[in-house]
């Protein structure tokens, strides 16, 4: 049996995608090391929260790395769409260690706060220029890469927030360097935590929508429908169901009850023309049937 495959690896942009991945991958590494040592160092929860969020980064990439490379493996008889849910699966994992690292970060900052210790200003503000410069260069990488796939969004979502909590270390290590102020440390720490914890929602929530087959973002069902509906010869359609399998991968499946004197065939070639152009689903299962035999297999029953 001959299988037609659907080519959704979109070839260069993904393969480029995993190489910003890998070069935000190498800069994660390097800011991890230096964050331990900053925290060893120096005592401070904000990095001790910056490093966790790293290393929750090193672990993102990672999957989001070997979640890309099993999504490029082509469909079999048994997965006929392929191992693309993979990146589905790697951004959920993604977000719900965002989740658990904001946890951790929070009580630990909380705990802090109770009983602040001496932190060693100077060294946290120069770990936080540190940590502020790689992650920038690895948001930006990874900024220019395909947007569409979720799987570079996940990962481009965790740069971003550690970009913003080494601004916070930095902010913090400023304020004990300059005024004393023992509490800045914990402050800054809870601050990178509900940054974190405010940046896994999208990570969670979107694919799980996949997951349970709900309609891709930003597509109005109903509108699809009644502009189906719209299609010279259509007399009704039924049994909508749009999804998503994969990122930038919309499919639409409907029964379509079409006018006695129309060809079925034209009709579907209408609709399946109005999708792509209008609404940008290429994915389609049509199921087109003349009136006429909707009313002879009526009178059968």
């Amino acid at each position: 049996m001959h299988l037609h495959h659907h080519d959704h690896d979109h070839g260069i942009s993904r393969e480029g995608n995993r190489t910003r991945m890998r070069l935000a991958l190498a800069i994660n590494l390097v800011l991890l090391v230096a964050g331990v040592a900053g925290w060893l160092l120096f005592d401070s929860v904000a990095l001790l929260a910056d490093a966790g969020h790293v290393l929750s980064d090193v672990g993102a990439i990672a999957v989001g790395l070997f979640a890309a490379a099993i999504a490029a493996r082509p469909p079999d008889q048994r997965r006929t769409f392929g191992f693309q849910r993979g990146e589905i699966l790697a951004a959920l994992v993604n977000g719900l260690t965002l989740v658990a690292v904001a946890v951790l970060v929070i009580v630990e900052s909380i705990r802090r706060l109770s009983d602040p210790p001496d932190v060693d200003g100077t060294g946290v503000l120069v770990v936080g220029v540190i940590g502020l410069l790689g992650n920038v260069a690895a948001t930006v990488a990874l900024a220019g890469g395909d947007r569409k796939d979720v799987n570079l969004e996940g990962v481009l979502r965790h740069s971003f927030a550690d970009a913003l909590g080494s601004l916070g270390v930095v902010a913090a290590g400023l304020v004990v360097m300059t005024t004393g102020w023992a509490y800045a440390d914990g402050v800054a720490g809870l601050a990178i935590g509900v940054l974190i914890l405010l940046g896994s929602w999208r990570l969670v929530s979107m694919p799980v929508n996949v997951l349970m087959e709900g309609a891709p973002e930003g597509v109005d069902v109903e509108r699809v429908g009644n502009a189906m509906a719209s299609v010279g010869g259509v007399r009704e359609v039924h049994d909508l169901h749009i999804w998503t399998v994969t990122s930038d991968f919309p499919a639409l499946a409907a029964h379509v009850m079409v006018e006695h004197t129309e060809d079925v065939d034209d009709v579907r070639e209408r609709i399946e023309k109005l999708l792509h152009d209008d609404f940008g689903i290429h994915h389609t299962t049509l199921q087109v049937m003349s009136e006429r035999l909707v009313q002879l297999e009526d009178r059968r029953t």
